[in-house]
């Protein structure tokens, strides 16, 4: 019979080992137990074995004062985020012994003490504070993706920096590596090249290491560029960027992987003429990126109007009393707006 003490080692074993990544089934076969009776021991209240037979008390219980002494140890402050099996190996260069690994998982899951012992309150993560844009080069955004080689696992980096307001290219580059030094290189040859003052230029990204490291935020200050970051794992903080990712890699042309660094280059160097000077873009009111960040959509759009109001003149049982397309120029781009224009609203215009 297996009383129930062994009982409820057991199931405190295959916990520990299912929370440690092992199989439940090979956790119980490693004890010589079937899973249905690791479930019905889980669901009984009372372990104790209900077949007739010598009930006793272990000889090596412990006491309450061991067990208040197990508990104290793992409430010490230098342990209150350790696990056992950590615990004890600390306790004994210490010259220190308590009980046994097993022995302070089975107290402290009694106890219900197996996870944080001591008060913590999670981290409030802000969202970013809203940016808008009313020219170009107020806001850019920028972010870092895998470019696939021909040999599985190996990739190369494409670094992208996007005018948010006029969704133009204002700077990319191809590497074999994540760098700081090469963002910091792009930013600087991006404001020269834009002629931005500085103290007028606001950057958003990622909380990548290339975007928060040393070089590129020292870079940031001697610029005069203003950072932004998205909150972790929240990639709808950086919609243009990632909406910009997408349109390249589900592109018809998009080759899936590249052979060599100059195969890359030579690629993103004809994809980003398109797109600047070709691709008419559905969140400007089709024109392209270069033509509203050079100002030249604001005669296009006019033009536009003017074509349709001249049509619905010629013809006005077409548009049966509404009113013509909109083709009015978009004034400002919110980046992260606050209440009262949703996340998903951002990421449409994005693309």
């Amino acid at each position: 019979m297996i009383g129930a003490l062994d009982r409820e080692h057991a199931i405190n074993l295959i916990e520990t080992a299912v929370a440690s990544g092992a199989r439940k089934a090979a956790a119980c076969r490693h004890l010589g137990i079937a899973v249905r009776t690791y479930q019905r021991w889980r669901k009984d209240d009372d372990l104790t074995d209900g077949r007739t037979g010598a009930h006793r008390v272990p000889h090596n219980k412990l006491s309450e004062v061991e067990r208040q002494a197990i508990m104290q140890a793992a409430q010490r402050a230098e342990f209150a985020d350790l696990p056992p099996s950590r615990i004890v190996p600390a306790l004994a260069d210490g010259g220190e012994y308590i009980a046994s690994e097993s022995t302070f998982y089975r107290v402290l899951n009694a106890e219900r003490q197996l996870t944080h012992r001591h008060a913590t309150r999670p981290a409030h993560l802000h969202k970013p504070r809203a940016l808008t844009a009313t020219a170009p080069n107020q806001v850019h955004s920028w972010d870092i993706t895998y470019l696939p080689r021909t040999v599985r696992g190996l990739f190369f980096y494409l670094y992208l920096f996007l005018d948010i307001y006029s969704r133009k290219i204002v700077g990319w580059q191809v590497y074999e590596v994540e760098c700081g030094a090469h963002a910091a290189a792009l930013v600087e040859d991006i404001t020269r090249r834009e002629h931005i003052p500085r103290d007028t230029l606001a950057l958003h990204a990622d909380n990548g290491g290339p975007m928060k490291g040393a070089t590129m935020l020292a870079t940031l200050q001697r610029l005069g560029v203003m950072p932004s970051f998205s909150r972790p794992a929240v990639s709808d903080d950086n919609p243009y960027v990632e909406a910009w990712f997408k349109t390249l890699k589900y592109a018809p042309v998009y080759p899936g992987r590249f052979d060599t660094l100059s195969d890359a280059r030579a690629f993103m160097e004809q994809f980003v003429a398109w797109y600047n000077h070709k691709h008419l873009h559905s969140g400007i009111r089709f024109v392209t990126p270069h033509q509203r960040h050079t100002g030249e959509d604001r005669v296009i759009l006019q033009h536009r109007k003017t074509v349709y109001e001249e049509a619905k003149a010629a013809h006005p049982a077409r548009w049966n009393g509404r009113a013509t397309r909109n083709w009015d120029h978009i004034a400002a781009v919110k980046l992260n707006p606050e209440k009262g224009k949703t996340e998903n609203a951002a990421w449409a215009e994005a693309v």
